[in-house]
């Protein structure tokens, strides 16, 4: 059921590095972004694909991490990501993406979700470093990362508390807490 899909599809940032993800996985989770909506049917975006440790090292530290829990620097060297998809705008077809990358990163999630995966989208990346790392052409805009693997952590949903505060944080228990506004809070009377 989707929404038990929804549910299960948090941002994990912890994985699991004994599950490796294979090209063939990625390529499905791709298809599912391609068969996705986007503006003016103009199909603009295109994926990057890595799963080997090569490529992986490569990408991992052009990544930010976790931005609300200072303390903490991304995951060790056992939990990073198994995979990777990088989605670019092309932009020989299209000067702007709207929400495209939006789309297809939830797509993917959602795919990932479905195979016992999970996923982070990450758009704070250093893309001049990224582009270099991995050879991208300059016609191709970096729009986000999606990190994928099995995840190695808990994540769960909290009631947005009185006080308002919409940050994640980790509890002692190393489980991530993600606060949400009630349902009565963001539909207008």
């Amino acid at each position: 059921m989707l929404h038990d899909l929804v549910i299960k599809n948090r941002s994990y940032r912890r994985f699991d590095q004994s599950t490796p993800i294979g090209l063939d996985a990625l390529k499905e989770l791709v298809e599912l972004a391609r068969l996705s909506a986007s503006a003016s049917n103009l199909q603009a975006l295109k994926y990057f694909l890595s799963c080997d440790t090569t490529r992986n090292a490569l990408i991992f530290p052009t990544l930010g991490w976790a931005g609300y829990i200072d303390d903490w620097p991304g995951p060790a060297e056992e939990e990073r990501p198994t995979a990777y998809i990088i989605i670019l705008g092309d932009t020989s077809i299209a000067k702007h993406f709207h929400c495209d990358h939006g789309i297809a990163a939830q797509s993917i999630l959602l795919g990932a979700t479905e195979k016992g995966l999970g996923g982070c989208i990450i758009a704070s990346v250093d893309r001049d470093r990224l582009r270099t790392a991995l050879g991208i052409a300059d016609h191709l805009e970096i729009l986000l990362a999606v990190a994928l693997g099995k995840p190695a952590e808990k994540v769960v949903l909290d009631p947005l508390g009185p006080d308002g505060d919409i940050r994640y944080w980790r509890g002692d228990d190393d489980i991530h807490h993600v606060p949400k506004r009630s349902l009565a809070d963001i539909i207008l009377p």
